[in-house]
């Protein structure tokens, strides 16, 4: 049979800047996730009031 690498085309080496981001992105995915859906979603919607992103928007 033929040999699994034979089909891959090579690949150029990593660079310095691609492997600093890529290790970037892996801490960054490894860090905790806070809750999605649920109570806590609905709470952190409920404690933003609307418009107080935007103080130009009151009178």
């Amino acid at each position: 049979m033929t040999d699994p690498d034979e089909d891959q085309p090579e690949t150029p080496p990593e660079t310095s800047i691609q492997r600093a981001l890529r290790l970037k992105q892996a801490i960054i995915d490894a860090r905790p996730k806070p809750p999605r859906g649920g109570r806590f979603q609905r709470e952190q919607a409920a404690s933003i009031a609307t418009g107080k992103s935007k103080p130009w928007m009151s009178r």
